[in-house]
């Protein structure tokens, strides 16, 4: 891959993070999914790069757009939601993809209840990002950029 094409980001929002803005804003924010998503695209443009984004409520939709991901997405960035605590299709399918990944979460999982201190996706990501709110996804942008340009000037110095 050379770091001239230009990369492209899939941004996978899991179930109820359609609310946004209006679901508990005392946890979440009063940010819309649509400023989560206008706040991803303007930091993956700012390193070049495209970015698709996909929120569905349902675990298979979240599935089936991992498995399309190789040969469209360079890297993805997930909040899996409540799916990061009850899912483990969700970490399978990223796995089997072999792209890099960044589980964000709006909030910090871990000052909330106990069932929400574990992430089945954690331990198949290369980062995570939590407690942030929709900086959160900037600095996912941020880190995947860095890592695989980085890897790309890396190859093209060998």
């Amino acid at each position: 891959m050379t770091a001239s094409r230009t990369r492209n980001l899939l941004i996978l929002n899991g179930p109820n993070l359609n609310l946004l803005g209006t679901r508990e804003p005392g946890i979440y924010g009063t940010e819309t999914l649509d400023d989560v998503e206008a706040l991803a695209l303007d930091a993956a443009e700012s390193h070049g790069w495209t970015v698709d984004c996909i929120q569905s409520n349902h675990e298979g939709d979240l599935i089936d757009a991992i498995h399309g991901a190789p040969g469209l997405a360079d890297a993805i960035i997930i909040n899996p939601a409540a799916y990061s605590h009850t899912s483990v299709a969700i970490p399978d399918a990223l796995s089997g993809v072999g792209l890099p990944v960044v589980e964000v979460h709006l909030s910090n999982i871990h000052r909330r209840e106990e069932f929400r201190h574990h992430s089945y996706v954690s331990a198949v990501a290369d980062a995570v990002i939590c407690g942030a709110g929709i900086a959160g996804y900037k600095m996912a942008v941020d880190y995947l950029a860095a890592r695989l340009d980085g890897e790309a000037q890396a190859e093209a110095r060998a």
